[in-house]
């Protein structure tokens, strides 16, 4: 008998991994705080738990991919939590974008009930999510993620052991660093194109035939010139994550200026009410400081 999985947290992600877990055959059992988020999984055959304590009894294997800390303390150790169900015989598994000092701070508190804990943060928003493609950060004991590949193989397509419990994190915090930045880059370089009477048709033909090319570029391609912006990657948790960068940067003395300013840009996108928009509408937080001149 295959193990049984169980998912805590069903938003953009989580709903699409869990989903690819189901349609694999893989026995799952799932949790959300918004239960009505389960129907369509437990349609498809998921159980459903109806607490996080719940979800840690009855499965073997527990994944939790949530917006940050916070969320996770609470589904873990607040009322009816996951952890009261964590024993020997249990692997924990925290694909959360959280910073690495918390994911430490987890480890040792996880260490006492004898559960085993993989610290594996994902590369890859909700498209790779829903293809099963996204790049798992995985960190911790390399045998158990050997193990664990049956279960990783079905929701990304790589899996890169980055080291002990923590180095996951970090390398999620490194790949997001990129990732805000290159995004603001693209951002401005459009915002600056159009200020100067450049057409973006002309200047994505240019983006496009060399060296600047790449995967990230295209899939932001249709929401830069069309100006719309559906969630893939909130910005309001590209945001989160900066942030989580340079706190992170400071405790490691590493000299983040890039994401000091790159994240300026992201908060000001939340208080313009872009948060739940795609993390590419930072561009209109460019456009919006043209109309402030």
């Amino acid at each position: 008998m295959p193990p049984t999985i169980g998912f805590l947290g069903l938003g953009i992600m989580g709903s699409a991994m869990a989903g690819n877990l189901v349609r694999a055959g893989l026995p799952v059992m799932v949790y959300n705080r918004t239960a009505e988020k389960a129907a369509a999984l437990v349609a498809a055959g998921a159980r459903l738990a109806h607490t996080p304590l719940q979800l840690a009894a009855e499965t073997d294997i527990l994944i939790a991919m949530v917006t940050g800390p916070a969320a996770l303390d609470a589904l873990l150790w607040g009322e009816q939590g996951a952890a009261a169900g964590f024993s020997a015989a249990k692997t924990f598994i925290n694909m959360s974008s959280v910073p690495p000092r918390y994911t430490l701070e987890l480890a040792a508190e996880l260490a006492p009930l004898g559960v085993t804990f993989i610290d594996a943060p994902v590369s890859g928003t909700k498209k790779p999510a829903e293809e099963g493609k996204l790049v798992i950060l995985a960190s911790g004991d390399q045998d158990r993620i050997r193990e664990l590949a049956p279960v990783f193989q079905v929701l990304g397509h790589k899996v890169v052991y980055c080291g002990p419990v923590g180095q996951g994190s970090m390398m999620k915090m490194a790949i997001n660093l990129l990732l805000g930045v290159m995004m603001t880059g693209l951002a401005e370089s459009l915002n600056f194109a159009q200020k100067n009477g450049l057409e973006p048709e002309a200047w994505w033909e240019v983006i496009s035939a060399g060296a600047l090319h790449c995967g990230l570029f295209q899939m932001k391609k249709e929401m830069l010139l069309s100006g719309d912006y559906p969630a893939n990657f909130p910005l309001k948790h590209m945001t989160k994550d900066l942030k989580f960068i340079i706190d992170t940067a400071y405790d490691c003395g590493a000299p983040v200026p890039a994401a000091h300013a790159v994240l300026q840009l992201f908060r000001a996108g939340v208080g313009f009410r872009l948060g739940d928009e795609d993390f590419a509408a930072v561009f209109k937080v460019l456009a919006h400081m043209n109309s402030r001149e």
